[in-house]
């Protein structure tokens, strides 16, 4: 079935990047120049470069030279696109915390019997005894 709303596969694979989508969230504050976004980031310009280029070929970012500089601005009507896609999955239903599997009651013993093992183990370290009492004869 396809959707009513359109959608932009090319957007949503430029999304999918986490650095790409660093860039985005950075310029929803206003225009960026490329050295100051590249600043930001641990890798090489030309990475940079290649990240802004897939976000502006899927129409996400526009770029502007100006004097010796390239500065780039987000371009909103993309994402509001994308927004009323994504609309349709809204609201997501509620996840309820899974109840924790129930314990067989065989098997709470065990482990309340081995507790008990434990704590005798713990006592006689502490009181210097050296040998199992179950091996005394």
């Amino acid at each position: 079935m396809k959707s009513t709303v359109k959608y932009s596969g090319a957007r949503l694979s430029a999304l999918a990047d986490p650095v790409r989508r660093e860039i985005v969230e950075l310029l929803a504050a206003g225009e960026v120049g490329a050295g100051e976004i590249a600043e930001r980031f641990p890798v090489t310009r030309p990475a940079v470069s290649r990240h802004l280029r897939v976000l502006r070929e899927a129409g996400l970012v526009t770029s502007e030279v100006r004097a010796q500089r390239r500065v780039y601005r987000l371009e909103r009507a993309p994402l509001a696109e994308l927004d009323s896609w994504l609309d349709r999955f809204r609201p997501l239903p509620r996840r309820e915390a899974p109840e924790p599997p129930a314990v067989p009651p065989g098997l709470v013993n065990r482990l309340d019997a081995l507790d008990t093992e434990i704590r005798r183990g713990r006592r006689r370290r502490q009181n210097g005894a050296t040998r199992d009492d179950r091996t005394a004869g």
